[in-house]
């Protein structure tokens, strides 16, 4: 990623990845606060990975509690994905994952794979309340780390000049381009293309990244609870992270282009056989051989 104007970089690890904040000046001790504030708000109540978070809390049986404040934009936006999909992205996907290795003690031992719950009828939401008909395990990895980046993303909107935040594959960006390398899920050494961004963000999803074992990765398809096999890395950009990231998980799918097209979000995804597939008017620089 390049910018045409220097920046104030501020650096930073939370949810498990390294974070990114450029803008047109330095962020000063009251905003990192408030970051570290909606991080931490965020993670309560959404890591299933902490036993006193919301989804943690609901899974051993609690029936329903107050809802996060945004519960009601992310688990609107994965209904919408799991219909796109017929139920391949799913909002209770946690235990197919910790099925095979991706659970709470981040153990990575798989055992056989589980179908995800199926989540109709099962979990409910309003924007006061959160609840479940029966124990099972919320995980909003299809959209989640976009949702966090557009919280902090608008917590610094107030600042002047460019900015820009960067959470490791989901960016959005605000009054400079920023021209962003899509990298080669085989090679990390190298980039399939790039693509030029102003005002929007991006979202990259891959099955090289949160795998382990031989053809285990986090991408998994919730009507079968086995990692995806056909495509291995998408990209989508869009107004918000959180739409942008829900398409790049939806685009593992059948049902992710015709998403895509519903948002209004542009795309290219990644074939297991090595073809780059993409949306009509899409504005990516694929390098072709």
């Amino acid at each position: 990623m390049s910018a045409s104007t220097p920046r104030a970089v501020w650096g930073f690890d939370a949810i498990g990845v390294p974070w990114r904040i450029e803008t047109g000046e330095e962020t000063d001790a009251a905003s990192r606060d408030l970051i570290g504030t909606i991080v931490a708000d965020f993670d309560r109540s959404w890591s299933r990975f902490r036993p006193d978070s919301t989804v943690s809390r609901l899974a051993a049986g609690a029936g329903a509690l107050p809802a996060p404040s945004d519960a009601s934009a992310m688990l609107d936006a994965l209904a919408a994905a799991a219909d796109a999909t017929s139920d391949a992205v799913t909002p209770l996907a946690g235990d197919a994952l910790a099925a095979i290795g991706y659970d709470a003690a981040l153990t990575l031992r798989p055992g056989p794979a589980r179908p995800a719950e199926r989540w109709r009828g099962v979990l409910s939401w309003t924007p006061e309340r959160i609840g479940l008909a029966r124990p099972a395990v919320i995980d909003v990895g299809a959209l989640g780390k976009g949702r966090l980046v557009d919280l902090v993303f608008d917590a610094l909107a107030d600042r002047p000049g460019p900015l820009t935040v960067d959470a490791s594959g989901d960016l959005r960006t605000r009054g400079a381009v920023e021209r962003v390398g899509l990298e080669h899920p085989h090679d990390a050494h190298r980039v399939i293309g790039v693509w030029e961004i102003q005002d929007a963000a991006l979202c990259a999803s891959a099955t090289n990244r949160r795998a382990w074992g031989n053809g285990l990765h986090h991408v998994i398809d919730g009507r079968t609870g086995r990692p995806v096999q056909t495509i291995v890395a998408t990209w989508a950009v869009a107004d918000d992270a959180m739409h942008a990231d829900a398409v790049a998980t939806a685009l593992f799918f059948e049902g992710g282009p015709r998403l895509a097209w519903e948002w209004g979000v542009e795309w290219v995804r990644m074939t297991s056989d090595g073809r780059a597939e993409y949306s009509p008017g899409c504005t990516a620089q694929l390098f072709t051989s």
